[in-house]
């Protein structure tokens, strides 16, 4: 395989694609019991909105529009992330053929962009919004170059306006990266005055355009939009011994060297002979693009003192380490260092770990039980759903979820009948569902369980359903692919509306 690429480079679109398909094929032979990220996305594909709490909603539109066509499914979710996926990859290494002018440098840049950990790992076990923001960025990075190349022509200045907006209303640490970008540009005079071309006017206003709907929202609902996130930057905060400032700065720089380390590795074994030359190497696009990456890492350092951040998760900052294997190539390019030879090592290895990886992820369901080792996947909301149904005879009108995990996997189950979460949108308390009978349904772990939750109680006092005498049914249902005899329990009412 390595000799056929190395003959044929553009043959890395196509084993990219093929990896894609490999891994949603395992992921419909995984039971249909989603994580977190995925089993929101579930339960918010029923919404067209323009604001859906503390992340942006470009990854809501896709799944709504995606779900709208073919209805909800594990599929109709895994092909939006993995489409995205492949297009993040297809931009990046465009990018690079358009700086390097290389076919094989282009494959080298795909295959190092997979070494980053949001990519062949966090984006396979359970990531959304990051996942289309790093496809942002990836898009970004071409109309970027492509309009430094070829400033003549609107299409760049667009592309970077587009890719900016969408990134935005992706993740909203996106806005780093256009302002890193113009930096980098400032120490380039060759470059400086495209800052000032009438075409930037173009990017601007495609960008406007873009976030405007959303931003709308966002000015009148800031607490919902930022709160959860800084809350959780500033998790532990309370009980550290350190100044939060350093307990910051420390965090964020152990996740900046995490986010860097497996591509770095890579990197320096493929290319240990030439190691030194390359390092050295410099020319205007390792400046423009190192530059930049000094930038991300220098605004969010200013990011995180100012809000006394002390809690930087690796995921956080896959924005701005994605640009790391793109340095490095524009390091070998520079070098002059032949990478033809390299190709096959570096295929092999990218190979074995992100297939090794999304083979792991789908052997873990099964091989976790063996330990004990339960996760969501196990959950069995497929053997909740068949009790209900043949209890019930039939499907309910409506279904009310205490949590959105519940509330995502009962839609998977049950994709003709409206779920409802409880609380959600916030501060509402309206049960918007026909008459007929609502099925209520939480977790039974834990202690007094068998009571109603506060939230659900609420919603449904709000919608006249006399509470008293409700006693909730317990059942507990084997896990999926479970050992004997562990079972995971849900409880459950019926109400009528009337």
């Amino acid at each position: 395989m390595g000799s056929l690429l190395v003959r044929r480079p553009d043959v890395i679109y196509y084993l990219v694609a093929g990896y894609y398909v490999l891994s949603l094929v395992l992921k419909l032979l995984r039971p249909a019991s989603l994580e977190f990220d995925d089993s929101e996305q579930a339960f918010l594909s029923q919404y067209l909105m323009l604001g859906y709490g503390r992340q942006p909603p470009f990854y809501n539109w896709l799944q709504y529009a995606v779900v709208g066509v073919f209805g909800i499914s594990v599929a109709s979710l895994t092909v939006v992330k993995n489409s995205l996926l492949f297009g993040c990859l297809l931009f990046y290494g465009l990018s690079a053929r358009l700086i390097t002018g290389d076919r094989v440098l282009s494959a080298i840049a795909i295959l190092g962009a997979l070494t980053l950990p949001p990519i062949f790992l966090l984006a396979q076990r359970d990531l959304t919004h990051t996942v289309a923001a790093l496809f942002a960025a990836s898009l970004f990075l071409f109309g970027f170059f492509y309009a430094l190349k070829h400033p003549s022509q609107i299409g760049g200045f667009l592309i970077v306006g587009v890719a900016a907006g969408l990134g935005t209303i992706s993740k909203y640490n996106f806005v780093v990266l256009p302002l890193a970008a113009i930096l980098a540009l400032l120490f380039e005079p060759k470059f400086r005055k495209r800052l000032f071309d009438w075409r930037v006017l173009v990017s601007l206003a495609a960008f406007v355009t873009i976030i405007a709907p959303h931003g709308y929202w966002v000015l009148n609902n800031l607490t919902q939009a930022s709160g959860g996130t800084i809350a959780e930057m500033k998790q532990g905060a309370e009980n550290s011994v350190l100044p939060h400032v350093v307990l910051g700065l420390y965090s964020f720089a152990i996740a900046g060297m995490k986010g860097v380390a497996v591509p770095s590795a890579v990197f320096a074994f493929v290319f240990r002979a030439d190691l030194r030359k390359i390092l050295c190497a410099k020319s205007q696009w390792t400046r423009i693009v190192g530059r930049m990456i000094i930038a991300c890492f220098f605004i969010v350092a200013i990011i995180v003192v100012a809000i006394g951040a002390t809690h930087i998760r690796e995921k956080w900052l896959a924005l701005f380490t994605v640009l790391f294997p793109f340095y490095l190539i524009l390091k070998v390019d520079a070098s002059g260092v032949d990478p033809v030879p390299r190709l096959p090592a570096l295929l092999s290895i990218v190979g074995v770990l992100v297939i090794g990886v999304i083979l792991i992820l789908w052997a873990s369901v099964y091989i976790g039980p063996r330990i004990k080792d339960y996760s969501l996947a196990h959950t069995p909301y497929g053997g909740f759903a068949r009790t209900i149904r043949e209890g019930h005879g039939g499907d309910p009108a409506a279904i009310v979820a205490e949590d959105r995990v519940m509330a995502g996997n009962l839609r998977i189950q049950f994709p003709n009948t409206p779920v409802i979460l409880a609380g959600f949108p916030p501060n509402s308390d309206v049960l918007p569902v026909r008459q007929g009978p609502v099925l209520v349904a939480w977790s039974a772990e834990g202690e007094k369980k068998e009571n109603i939750p506060p939230r659900v109680s609420r919603i449904l006092s709000h919608a006249g359903v006399d509470l008293t005498g409700l006693q909730a049914t317990i059942i507990s249902l084997p896990y999926n692919a479970g050992r004997v005899g562990d079972v995971y329990p849900f409880a459950y009412v019926w109400v009528d509306l009337r």
